[in-house]
């Protein structure tokens, strides 16, 4: 491994979900029960060793050994490259959009309170 994105790019939200506002404002608790769902697998995380990870999510890598997750996942450890909780900061924010702009991949910029909800992740988080 040369470098480590986790390391040299700070927080970026590689994984993330939408939902319509109308979706949100008629279905708040289904919003809410996944969000709690997420932030229960992030305390999970935060809470367990890489060995003990790395036993429950082997199903998940039939064709990786344990030792191979194990270690993947104490990289990310040591790393300090997993959140504790789900709240999408607006330094994450605009470093995501840095790295579209940077790639060609957004023609213009959307500032974060229009797109941003933490209501649900702040709730997950207490």
């Amino acid at each position: 491994m040369v470098a480590s994105l986790g390391v040299d790019s700070g927080y970026v939200p590689y994984t993330s979900f939408s939902a319509k506002t109308s979706y949100m404002k008629d279905h708040p608790e289904v919003i809410q029960s996944f969000t709690n769902a997420l932030q229960k697998g992030m305390d999970y995380v935060a809470a367990h060793t890489p060995e003990e990870i790395a036993a429950v999510i082997a199903p998940q890598f039939e064709d990786t050994d344990a030792d191979t997750l194990t270690t993947i996942i104490k990289r990310y450890y040591d790393q300090d490259t997993w959140k504790k909780d789900l709240i999408f900061s607006e330094d994450s924010f605009t470093l995501l959009q840095d790295i579209l702009e940077s790639a060609g991949e957004l023609s213009s910029r959307v500032p974060y309170g229009d797109l941003v909800d933490t209501a649900y992740a702040e709730k997950a988080a207490k």
